[in-house]
């Protein structure tokens, strides 16, 4: 079993939106303004000097916290082109594209960021996350890496090299970088989540204390729940498996894993039909197309005897897959 998790490339909880901009000089302090009045301020102001750089970028910033992401890019390119040697507008602009999911101008633009400055650290980090969520894996732990000679206690750097590395199967250099992160940042749930899914993964029992502390950290961290549970079935400790999984649905009621594996604990290990039978139809009910659920509360059918009912079951995980070996096998079996 694959212990999965949370931290997908696209929201591993590090985007680029989440990191500060620099400002290149000093402007009118609006702070005490709304958004919206800010951006009233400033278009005025461009009107008045329209080919003022700091202002387009200004505006730009504020389109991005704003979700306007087509009309921000507009006025990044336009301060970039106004001013062409600002790395904080390459920076910005480069979230811009980020934020618009075009991950290879993101990147362009903070190539020019760094050839105007190569050691400015902003730059580097981003440039690290955007060559990490782009896959290039070798090309952001190399940027990664200058991140973390200049500041070995940065956190985001610190913990997307050791996704890297568990990604490229050292799981040893991985569980190094995530210790170092829990160690530094003890309140940090994602290190302790992912150390406990390594040693999962292995079989080892230090993952049940990595998994309690993530979920001591964020209780509705149904993700450690599931993978606590999961380690837990897999060990044959049923009754510790299924407490986790009702934790789970306490805080996330139509998770269908859940459900199923509930299930699936009662058919095995309790041979308690009816409830699993129950269980089956729950996770059903929370996605009408959940092919494994249907075949095994058929399977919950066959073994009570109930053949017509087994048919039914069998016949609408076919539906909608016909190739599904277990329900083909199984419907053969009851016809």
């Amino acid at each position: 079993m694959k212990y999965t998790s949370r931290l997908q490339l696209a929201t591993i909880g590090i985007a680029l939106s989440t990191l500060f901009l620099f400002s290149c000089r000093n402007t009118t302090d609006r702070s005490q303004f709304t958004i919206s009045e800010q951006l009233t301020m400033l278009d005025n102001e461009i009107k008045k000097s329209p080919k003022d750089a700091h202002l387009y970028y200004e505006r730009g910033k504020l389109l991005i916290e704003q979700q306007h992401i087509n009309e921000a890019i507009n006025d990044l390119q336009r301060a970039c082109e106004l001013d062409e040697d600002q790395t904080a507008y390459q920076i910005a602009l480069s979230d811009a594209y980020f934020a618009n999911g075009n991950v290879s101008k993101s990147y362009q633009a903070l190539q020019k960021a760094l050839n105007l400055e190569p050691d400015n650290m902003e730059a580097l980090l981003k440039m690290g996350e955007v060559t990490f969520f782009s896959r290039d894996f070798d090309r952001s732990l190399e940027t990664l890496t200058k991140v973390t000679e200049r500041d070995p206690d940065n956190r985001t750097a610190l913990f997307m090299k050791a996704y890297i590395y568990k990604e490229k199967g050292d799981t040893a250099a991985a569980a190094r970088l995530y210790r170092r992160v829990s160690e530094v940042y003890p309140d940090y749930a994602p290190a302790f989540e992912e150390l406990g899914m390594l040693y999962a993964a292995g079989g080892r029992d230090l993952a049940v204390e990595y998994l309690t502390t993530a979920i001591r950290l964020d209780s509705a961290n149904t993700n450690a729940m599931y993978n606590l549970a999961m380690f837990y079935q897999e060990k044959e400790e049923a009754e510790l498996a299924e407490e986790w999984y009702v934790r789970m649905l306490e805080v996330e009621p139509h998770n269908k894993y859940a459900w199923h594996n509930r299930g699936y604990i009662e058919m095995l290990y309790f041979e308690d039909y009816d409830a699993a039978i129950d269980l089956f139809s729950q996770a059903i009910a929370c996605d009408a197309d959940y092919v494994e659920a249907y075949t095994n509360r058929a399977l919950c059918y066959e073994l009570k005897g109930d053949r017509t009912n087994a048919r039914i079951s069998y016949q609408s995980a076919l539906n909608i897959d016909p190739d599904y070996k277990q329900a083909v096998e199984g419907l053969a079996r009851v016809k």
